[in-house]
């Protein structure tokens, strides 16, 4: 068994930015594991925010002792985008071995389409609204929100420009306490239907004590089933992406622990290409948000890509992956 990593960049059809910055392109790590027979692969997605960087989860992909198999994986490495990637190539591989699909392997129902969120760049309120008109076919838009009071005029404009459309958000950490419950009440009115993560992870004590007009969402706070005890009554929904588990199999996990302990699960990505979504649209069969629109970012993709209409993001093509 060998395993072979490559670094891969997708240009992004616009500069997508955040509460912590711009980007152009899309920087992924690919793995791909040989057997000499037959071949498996993944994507992950190094985040800085969790001080990953290519080459650190190159050199700890370079360092596993193989062959290996998911179980001695999730010993082998933390959760993470490193795992990420190993785990969803051997599960790729298992599956071209044994010529089935990886969801059979899992033991999961043959996995449909799901409506996807499409994330709205934060900008400024003209140029949001811009975005949310030319977006407004979309039955789910995933704002973006920066912290301050500009975001109200951000989810106005949004509500402008896509009036019949559903809206989540997302402030990246980026409010303080007050500023939860300065706006809350105001997007509840707007029909925000839930804010991801508006606290910074670590400091987040604080939502305990607060009356959650407009639902909260864990995600920099949320990686893996580990982290599941510190977010009761904090949390009413958690953000489960590969990049944070580890891998499928860990989420799949997770998504059940979720579940039985309460919580709503949304199911989201950072910004990769078809093959880093493909595993995880078998964890969202039935999310309660799904979020896996990396590849609708891209100007560029994988070959095959998903496949996007309005019935929502596809399983993939077994020659893509699993």
């Amino acid at each position: 068994m060998k395993i072979k990593v490559s670094y891969d960049t997708f240009a992004l059809a616009r500069v997508f930015t955040i509460s912590r910055g711009s980007r152009s392109e899309a920087k992924v790590l690919s793995v791909r594991i040989t057997d000499g027979e037959h071949s498996g692969w993944g994507e992950c997605v190094p985040y800085a925010r969790y001080g990953e960087t290519l080459k650190s989860v190159a050199d700890q992909i370079g360092g596993l002792n193989m062959p290996l198999d998911r179980t001695a994986l999730q010993v082998a490495l933390p959760a993470g985008a490193a795992r990420n990637a190993v785990d969803c190539a051997l599960w790729d591989l298992e599956a071209k071995k044994v010529d089935a699909r990886v969801w059979e392997l899992a033991g999961l129902p043959e996995p449909e389409p799901e409506i996807t969120a499409f994330t709205l760049s934060l900008d400024t309120p003209e140029k949001m609204r811009a975005q949310a008109a030319e977006n407004a076919h979309r039955p789910l838009l995933k704002t973006k929100l920066g912290g301050g009071a500009d975001d109200v005029s951000r989810i106005q404009a949004v509500r402008a420009g896509a009036p019949d459309a559903r809206i989540i958000v997302d402030a990246n950490e980026g409010w303080t306490p007050e500023l939860y419950v300065q706006l809350a009440p105001v997007l509840l009115g707007l029909g925000v239907e839930m804010v991801e993560q508006p606290l910074p992870a670590g400091q987040d004590d604080a939502l305990l004590d607060m009356k959650r007009v407009l639902p909260v969402c864990a995600d920099e706070s949320c990686h893996d089933r580990a982290s599941l005890a510190a977010l009761h009554g904090k949390y009413d929904v958690v953000n489960i992406k590969l990049d944070k588990t580890g891998g499928l199999t860990e989420a799949l996990a997770l998504r059940e622990a979720a579940v039985n302990a309460g919580f709503g699960v949304m199911v989201g990505c950072m910004v990769g290409s078809s093959l880093a979504m493909a595993p995880a649209v078998l964890v969202a069969q039935g999310a309660l948000y799904t979020d896996l629109d990396g590849p609708l970012l891209l100007a560029e993709d994988r070959v095959p890509p998903l496949t996007y209409d309005p019935r929502g993001v596809h399983p993939a093509q077994h020659v893509l992956w699993g």
